[in-house]
């Protein structure tokens, strides 16, 4: 039976009764339509894949163009889960005017259900304008990717107070400016909890514990396929990446050794005609 599609209302229900929200960040279709089958309830297309699927160091060369590539082909590949996009680098620090431009790219041309942007309350008046012309928004504070060389490193935030308390404050800034959803990475779990009952929006975990309304992780993290050493915050949940090259080691060595392709592999001709050929 067919799922019906997930709604922002389905994910403040969900919120409200205490069912946890499934999130996975994907970038292509292939992935897009077995997330979408296995159930999960959100699919985000991360501005990650710079370096998942780009094999750049960082998301900081990722551009518009390659957010709307990959947002377009996961969107073909869903039919229920709720689909968010992320804003790259520098999409909207410029002005308003250049922010609302590239979240309603997102939305019109990308397909989405929502868009993304890192950062607290500087962001605010971004989210704002964004949500005043009635396109979701979903936040995203602590760790902050695109701002790792002002954080001094991928590591977690908000451990000391001062921290804390300036993370608290940007959830709220950005639920006053209109956000719906906040990804919460590499924060406290305690912290995050506390953030969770404090507003009112949706929280998503990454590295945040339990307490949060729901969980994101990389797909190609649980399944091996990023090349690293899986994260602390994410779990291995399948070594496909070893499968994958097994099979084309395989698939060399029976090229190889002339055991592929087989007859079974090839198509046949009718032989009066091969007969005709002048070979």
């Amino acid at each position: 039976m067919d799922r019906k599609p997930v709604t922002i209302g389905k994910l403040f229900k969900m919120k409200a009764e205490g069912q946890k929200i499934s999130m996975i960040t994907a970038y292509d279709y292939p992935s897009a339509v077995l997330c979408d089958r296995a159930g999960v309830d959100m699919i985000l297309v991360g501005d990650s894949l710079g370096m998942v699927m780009l094999g750049h160091q960082s998301t900081v060369p990722v551009t518009m163009d390659d957010m709307l590539l990959h947002i377009k082909s996961v969107r073909r590949g869903l039919k229920a889960a709720f689909l968010v996009g992320d804003m790259p680098y520098m999409s909207y620090s410029i002005s308003l005017e250049q922010a609302l431009t590239n979240a309603t790219r997102i939305m019109q041309e990308g397909g989405c259900d929502m868009i993304k942007l890192e950062g607290g309350a500087e962001v605010a008046p971004a989210v704002k304008a964004i949500t005043d012309a009635g396109i979701p928004v979903c936040g995203h504070i602590g760790l902050t990717p695109q701002s790792v060389a002002m954080l001094g490193g991928y590591k977690v935030q908000g451990k000391d107070l001062a921290g804390a308390q300036k993370m608290i404050d940007d959830a709220k800034a950005l639920q006053e400016a209109g956000a719906s959803c906040l990804v919460m990475e590499c924060v406290p779990s305690a912290l995050a909890e506390a953030i969770t009952k404090a507003v009112d929006m949706v929280t998503i975990g990454i590295g945040g514990g339990p307490g949060c309304d729901g969980q994101v992780l990389v797909l190609h993290d649980i399944l091996g396929l990023s090349l690293r050493k899986t994260p602390k915050m994410a779990k291995l949940y399948a070594d496909v990446a070893g499968q994958i090259q097994g099979a084309v080691e395989q698939y060399v060595s029976d090229v190889s050794n002339h055991s592929f392709p087989a007859p079974e592999n090839g198509f046949a001709m009718d032989e009066s005609i091969v007969e005709q050929l002048k070979l």
